[in-house]
């Protein structure tokens, strides 16, 4: 299979199925057989999962990509195998992280949802217009990608793990930053942005927020 065809959502469907971590084996840049050079999309969905992962406190070096050739059984070997070890340093999912099985399944869930506008967003706002691979470090590394991730899917987000909260029962202020681990300031701002759109509102018999 085309690395091309390895969809976010199944990098993140990996994770919520418990594994540790996710490789990614593609054929060498520049060498596809195919002119859509999926490959490159391979390593943009790479660098954004990284991005997403990163967000919600889950280690991005869980996810790793490399790119050889079919004759490259030796590196494939050794790679998987650096891997493999690195992953196992880390430990279970969420060990490392300080999160329990609990709180990694809300989080990728939360990233799981936005997944459809996540694709839309990469394919109108995030496409590197060059097919190099220098392009695609340089953009995915750069401060305007970090302004771009945080303009258009950062927020979103943040929303997306609050309504899942909200799902399993109404909560106080200190509830949110209890389960979330955020500032107050930034529950408040998410919840006031989230009642303007009529995602949620304030219960002032049981004194909580609750779905709108």
């Amino acid at each position: 299979m085309c690395s091309g065809r390895v969809d976010l959502e199944f990098i993140l469907r990996a994770f919520l199925n418990g594994q540790d971590g996710v490789f990614i084996g593609g054929c060498r840049l520049d060498e596809c057989n195919y002119v859509t050079h999926g490959n490159y999309d391979a390593l943009g969905n790479t660098y954004l999962c990284k991005k997403l992962l990163e967000n919600i406190g889950i280690d991005p070096d869980r996810l790793r990509i490399e790119f050889m050739s079919g004759a490259d059984g030796n590196i494939l070997a050794d790679v998987t195998s650096d891997f493999a070890n690195e992953v196992k340093a880390m430990g279970p999912l969420g060990k490392d992280e300080g999160m329990d099985t609990d709180a990694v399944q809300r989080r990728l869930n939360a990233v799981m949802r936005l997944v459809p506008y996540i694709k839309l967003v990469e394919r109108e706002r995030l496409r590197v217009p060059r097919k190099t691979r220098k392009a695609y470090d340089e953009f995915f590394t750069s401060d305007e990608f970090n302004r771009l991730f945080d303009e258009l899917i950062a927020d979103k987000l943040a929303v997306s793990r609050v309504m899942l909260l909200l799902e399993e029962k109404p909560r106080s202020t200190g509830e949110i930053v209890e389960a979330l681990g955020w500032d107050p300031s930034d529950v408040s701002k998410h919840m006031n942005r989230s009642s303007q759109h009529g995602l949620v509102h304030y219960d002032e018999g049981l004194k909580r927020y609750a779905l709108g």
